[in-house]
């Protein structure tokens, strides 16, 4: 089958608009529209079943007639470039954001962020973190310079929606219940270990990790956090980065 053919064949499958390319032929019709029919929509059922494997709590929030909809579409905008799935999907979140019909649910976008950067901590590389008490031997003169390298599973999303209680509700992290505060949440992403973990983060926390993500060091960074949230506890903070497992290397610049 020659390139052309191959590329008319994929565009015929994912748009219904194409007509069925040339060359294809059954022992009963020469142009046979009810199998390429059924070839067509077991393709798109099963990219649509990927990713509503990979963003369960989304399905959950909006319905599964409604996601499988916007996958569709999605599918249709966007097909996979390889017939490795690991990572399709992975730009679902900028299609949802300015998906019309999704725009009555605004808080949608950052949950499938969220439930995206679980997907690459799940797959991303193994490597111990660095221990409290490795930590605790640095000298107390060296600690405001140090640097810290994060683990590669490391995610961060921030959201002016409670994303991480929406996200656990649907996830069947916690009872379903109505949200009384409707504040901001941003939400640390990390798997130290075998389990990939999502924290909420405290006021101010998402500000000193992106600082310490960037090369600031932990005095930079506290001040960069204490700018934003002058409530910033610098303390708190850096015990619950290193107890989450973020951290796997801690040094001078």
């Amino acid at each position: 089958m020659s390139m052309a053919t191959q590329s008319s064949f994929a565009a015929a499958v994912l748009d219904r608009s194409h007509e069925i390319p040339q060359g294809v032929v059954a022992h009963s019709s020469a142009r046979p529209a009810k199998r390429f029919g059924v070839y067509r929509n077991n393709v798109v059922s099963g990219l649509v079943q990927a990713l509503a494997i990979r963003y369960p709590a989304t399905q959950a929030i909006i319905g599964e007639d409604f996601f499988g909809a916007m996958a569709t579409a999605y599918i249709e905008r966007e097909p996979p470039g390889s017939p490795v799935l690991l990572h399709y999907g992975a730009s679902f979140a900028g299609f949802v954001a300015a998906f019309a019909p999704a725009q009555g649910v605004p808080y949608l976008a950052d949950v499938v962020r969220l439930e995206n950067a679980r997907v690459e901590a799940y797959h991303a590389a193994d490597i111990a973190p660095l221990t409290a008490d490795a930590l605790a031997a640095v000298a107390a003169d060296c600690v405001e310079g140090l640097i810290f390298k994060f683990h590669p599973s490391f995610g961060l999303v921030r959201s002016a929606y409670p994303v991480v209680t929406i996200w656990a509700m649907n996830a069947g992290e916690l009872p379903v219940a109505p949200i009384t505060d409707w504040a901001p949440e941003d939400a640390l992403v990390v798997r130290p270990g075998l389990n990939v973990l999502t924290r909420r983060l405290p006021p101010g926390g998402a500000r000193f990790l992106e600082a310490l993500a960037m090369g600031e060091t932990l005095m930079a960074a506290g001040e960069a956090a204490l700018s934003d949230v002058p409530a910033f506890d610098l303390s708190a903070n850096l015990a619950g980065m290193v107890e989450s497992g973020l951290v796997i290397h801690a040094g001078r610049p």
